[in-house]
């Protein structure tokens, strides 16, 4: 067994084999009897599938809402509806949230609008806000409208604001105190009031206009005296973050400052909700898949079985994208046709350096994305950093330069190809580290997401200009 591998990971593949066999024998056992010439066949059939049904029904009601989603999204369209459709609907609502965008739309598709309702019944206001945009209009509508006045004003505040703020991954269950009252009050409201929200590491601590006061930690609140007052235990210096702050400055602070939870404010100080370290844990994730995603070319998150169509269109437009950046670079070499026809040895030695060029530049790159994110650069950095980088490009440039210009002398007993080879090396790594930095710096600023694309045209440009550097030297200095 791969020790990277968990129990729980063993356990999850357990539970798929085992639905897939129980799907398996169905299908099998269905087609022969079908087959078959028999008294009563219709009524044998019908037995037989919910014989199949009771027990595949067994299996999913015993499993974890987490479980059951991982199941969904490893089974092809057809075998994952008949598995929604046996999933007990009190775990609806949470098996919607916890698959992923692409598989929920399919089995949203096939739900109808009571269905919809009552798995939303289920939910809290803010995950039906985290459902919100995939489910259809009417649907929402009555959502809405079945909601008291607060849960509706709460549902609409989430969803009056953009995806990857604060306010769309805060909830709203939080247990509130006066600053005024003793501990042994809040120990006897506790008391009766019997449970506790989940994630519950703090209690927050509001005046008689809700203006956020400070946060009461628990250890405090079971350590000192009871005749002890809220005000003079509690802590004054909160981390906070108000409703439009971003969510990525949201999860750094939950990393730096090791956070449970933390309050959400209005612009006027008003506790509006919290956050939640899962929900920071869940962002994170979902970041870090919509990053691998982009950078391999695609727009949006794919259902591993979606129609073929869906698929295609969801690859193309990046694929276009390196179809015309790869055209630009042929035609690069086609201005040097008469070099290379007189030095047939540049055809196999230019490669090399566009590709040198083409990891440099990937390299630099993906540390700015990276302290982009972690938001460690600014005006007042960027440019040590470019000269930092333009000093590694150079240093790299000479000592593997050098070393490759050698290679070719050895190959192919010229010296001057080896010189033009060194020095179309170190120029065309210091072109790559300044495009791995000026890309995604360029679109930082222009507020678009620095890791899209930025592959893409990084691979163009080093590619297009590691050529014309070396071509342009070799007809320079060798013909």
């Amino acid at each position: 067994m791969d020790q990277n591998t968990t129990p729980t990971e063993d356990l999850l593949r357990q539970h798929l084999d085992e639905v897939v066999e129980l799907l398996n024998k169905q299908k099998l056992e269905e087609t022969i009897v079908h087959q078959q010439s028999m008294p009563r066949q219709d009524l044998v059939e019908t037995l037989l599938h919910k014989r199949h049904q009771v027990a595949l029904k067994q299996k999913l009601d015993d499993l974890h809402a987490a479980d059951v989603a991982y199941i969904l999204e490893a089974l092809p369209l057809e075998p994952r509806l008949t598995v929604w459709n046996l999933v007990k609907s009190e775990l609806d609502g949470q098996i919607l949230l916890d698959v992923s965008d692409a598989v929920r739309q399919t089995l949203i598709s096939d739900m109808d609008t009571e269905e919809l309702l009552t798995a939303t019944e289920q939910l809290d206001t803010d995950e039906i806000a985290d459902l919100a945009p995939d489910l259809p209009e009417e649907v929402l509508q009555e959502i809405l409208e079945s909601l008291n006045d607060q849960g509706r004003a709460q549902l609409e505040s989430v969803l009056a604001h953009e995806e990857d703020t604060v306010a769309a991954l805060m909830d709203f269950s939080m247990v509130t105190i006066r600053d005024d009252i003793s501990l042994g009050v809040v120990l006897r409201y506790l008391r009766r009031r019997g449970d506790l929200p989940e994630h519950t590491d703090k209690l927050f601590v509001v005046d008689e206009r809700n203006i956020l006061k400070g946060v009461l930690p628990l250890k405090r609140l079971l350590v000192n005296s009871p005749e002890y007052r809220v005000n003079d235990v509690m802590a004054k210096e909160v981390v906070s973050f108000r409703l439009r702050d971003e969510a990525g400055d949201a999860a750094r602070a939950f990393e730096r400052y090791d956070l449970l939870t933390a309050p959400v404010v209005d612009d006027e100080g008003k506790l509006q909700g919290r956050l939640r370290v899962d929900a920071i844990v869940d962002y994170i994730r979902q970041q870090s898949a919509e990053d691998m995603l982009t950078q391999a070319g695609l727009l949006e998150e794919e259902d591993l079985f979606s129609g073929i169509w869906k698929s295609l269109k969801n690859r193309w437009f990046w694929l276009g994208i390196n179809l015309i950046t790869a055209f630009l670079s042929t035609r690069v070499i086609g201005l040097f046709e008469s070099t290379i026809a007189h030095i047939v040895a540049l055809a196999s030695l230019m490669p090399i350096v566009a590709g040198i060029g083409g990891n440099t530049g990937t390299q630099t790159s993906t540390l700015i994305v990276r302290s982009l994110a972690l938001d460690l650069i600014s005006g007042a950095n960027v440019r040590k950093l470019l000269v930092k980088e333009l000093l590694i490009a150079l240093l790299n440039g000479t000592v593997w330069g050098s070393l490759i210009g050698l290679v070719a002398y050895l190959i192919y007993h010229d010296g001057q190809l080896g010189v033009v080879m060194s020095i179309a090396m170190m120029l065309n790594l210091l072109v790559a580290a300044m495009m791995g930095l000026a890309i995604p710096l360029l679109r930082y600023r222009l507020r678009l997401d620095p890791a899209v694309g930025t592959s893409v045209l990084l691979t163009a440009i080093t590619d297009s200009m590691g050529f014309f550097i070396f071509l342009g030297l070799a007809t320079l200095f060798l013909l």
